[in-house]
Parts: C-alpha cells; sequence; structure tokens
C-alpha cells in the first residue's frame, strides 16, 4: 500500500521516507538496472533488420518494405542521457481517495513524482515539471541534482487545492507540453484522465515527438460500489451531489459496466497513441507496480 502524505509533511521527510521503503526496494528489485523504465525507443537511426512478429509496427521503414518486398523495421540507438518532464494534472478530482488506510490520488502522485525524479537525477539526469489545475500554473525548467528534486516536492506540497470548476480538460496541459518540451524526452503525465474529450489528439501528437508514458491514478471506489445502503456521491470536479442506494444490485452492476467502459476507452486511447500506460491505484504498493511495468517495458522492447 502507499504511505500518505501528511500535511505537515516536509519535502526532506519525503525523500527520506521513500528512499528507504521505495527506491531501496527497486533497487533490489531491479537490480540497478531502470533502462526498461527510462530508456524506449532512442533518437539517432542505427541500423535496419527484417521484421518480427514482436516488433512495434511504428518502426516499419515503408520505403525499404516496399523496395525489398520484405517487411524492415528500422533500430535505434539509445540517448544514454535523459531528461524527463513531469505533465501533472492537479485538478479537482486528483483529491479524491475514500478506502480506508488508502491514500489521496494527490499523495499518490507526490509519492511516484518523488521517486521517478530521485532515480533519474541519482543517475545524471535533468527533470522538470509543468502543473496543471484547470489551466497550466507553472513550468518548473529542467534541471539536475538532489535540490531540483526536493523542489518539485515543495511546489507540490505548497500549491493549494484547485478550486472545483464545471469539468477538467488535459488539452491544453498536453499541448503546453508541445510547446515547451523541444528536445526529444522522457514525458510520465500523471492524471486520473477524468476530462472532457478532446485530448487523445495533442496525446498522439506528443507521443511522436518524445517517449510519453501514461500514469493513470485511479481509486478503487472509482470502479466498484460496496454494497452499504444510501449513500451521497459527490462529484469532486463540481461538487454536485446525488443520493443512491447501493443496496441496489442493478445500480451497483450499472456502475461497474460504466467504469469497465471508461478503461476500454482509456486503453484504446492510449494504444491508438502509441503510449505505454502504468494504473496505479491509491491501495497499490508502488515497489510492485513499479516493476510490473518495468517487466511490460522490458517485453515490449524484445
Amino acid at each position: 500500500m502507499l504511505a500518505s502524505t501528511p500535511e505537515r509533511a516536509t519535502p526532506e521527510r519525503i525523500l527520506q521516507r521513500l528512499d528507504w521503503q521505495v527506491i531501496r526496494r527497486l533497487d533490489g528489485l531491479l537490480q540497478g538496472d531502470y533502462r526498461s523504465l527510462f530508456y524506449g525507443r532512442g533518437v539517432d537511426f542505427a541500423d535496419l533488420r527484417e521484421y518480427q512478429a514482436e516488433d512495434d509496427v511504428r518502426y516499419i521503414d515503408w520505403n525499404v518494405t516496399a523496395r525489398l518486398g520484405t517487411p524492415y523495421v528500422r533500430q535505434y540507438r539509445e540517448d544514454r542521457e535523459v531528461t524527463g518532464w513531469f505533465l501533472l494534472d492537479l485538478s479537482p478530482s486528483m483529491d479524491f481517495g475514500t478506502a480506508p488506510g488508502h491514500s489521496q490520488k494527490r499523495a499518490v502522485l507526490i509519492d511516484f513524482v518523488t521517486t521517478l525524479a530521485r532515480l533519474l537525477t541519482r543517475h545524471g539526469n535533468r527533470v522538470g515539471a509543468l502543473f496543471y489545475g484547470g489551466r497550466v500554473e507553472r513550468v518548473i525548467p529542467a534541471r539536475g541534482g538532489r535540490l531540483q528534486v526536493l523542489r518539485l516536492v515543495n511546489d507540490l506540497l505548497r500549491r493549494p487545492p484547485t478550486p472545483r470548476a464545471p469539468f477538467t480538460d488535459l488539452t491544453p496541459l498536453l499541448e503546453a507540453g508541445l510547446g515547451t518540451i523541444r528536445r526529444r524526452s522522457l514525458i510520465f503525465i500523471v492524471s486520473d484522465f477524468i476530462s472532457a474529450p478532446g485530448w487523445e489528439r495533442p496525446l498522439r501528437l506528443l507521443s511522436r515527438r518524445h517517449e510519453v508514458l501514461a500514469v493513470r491514478l485511479w481509486d478503487p471506489r472509482e470502479t466498484e460500489l460496496p454494497d452499504v445502503g444510501p449513500v451521497v456521491l459527490e462529484d469532486s470536479e463540481t461538487g454536485e451531489q446525488l443520493i443512491v442506494d447501493t443496496h441496489d444490485r442493478a445500480f451497483r452492476e450499472r456502475f461497474q459496466a460504466a467504469a469497465r467502459e471508461r478503461e476500454a476507452a482509456l486503453a484504446k486511447a492510449f494504444r491508438q497513441a502509441g503510449v505505454e500506460a502504468l494504473a496505479l491505484s491509491t491501495a497499490d504498493d508502488m515497489v510492485r507496480a513499479i516493476v510490473r511495468f518495468a517487466a511490460l517495458r522490458r517485453q515490449h522492447r524484445r
């Protein structure tokens, strides 16, 4: 389970806690091999080879394929220095968290960003961030070192919750990423992806220029309701409330079906954009989730 981030926690204490509870465990489980997390397809063309069944079709060289009559894929030399960017959704729904003992999604976001920023800067890379809460509020330029990690954490802790609004639209955040991040980078989009439609197109454009990873935060109560009788459901974005009877099995089934449809739509959007996704629950053990994700990325790279 992920640790909650106390209101009065300091950046130094958060970093120390994650160094002991998360990063040391990752060092042991990944045995220091973070390539599967940080290195995707590089930017320097290296060679061509015949297509194999497990290859990514996006890397087929269609000109060579047409000339030779056999599918060929491009291979790239990995860029050893990585600039990591965090595109952070800090909209009202990120303050949601219901299950006993679980964190709010915002606390999970802080822990995840701190962990990945620490891992990147520890290996000599730079990290930066864009904060979004209804609009892009600030851009933290990419820099290296432990102080940069502490600055990111400090700015996240000091930022007040976003006032409620009619809806969240992630399009400005992704478009800001397109306009701000010029050099090819590793981009983590950390969000629950509860958004007005239209963000899929800038996501595709972003993935064409950069290595993009979608980190989707969610809470178990967003996918399944317990049978506890009448409850008040509140939209964390707008504040609108609705009384429902969770004894009603048909209602619970419709709720779950709607959640599954949304999951399928998100998976399709990520797949069409060529973006790998990590689903991170407020009830997850972060270390296990990251290790699972690293294993999936290794499989995709083969």
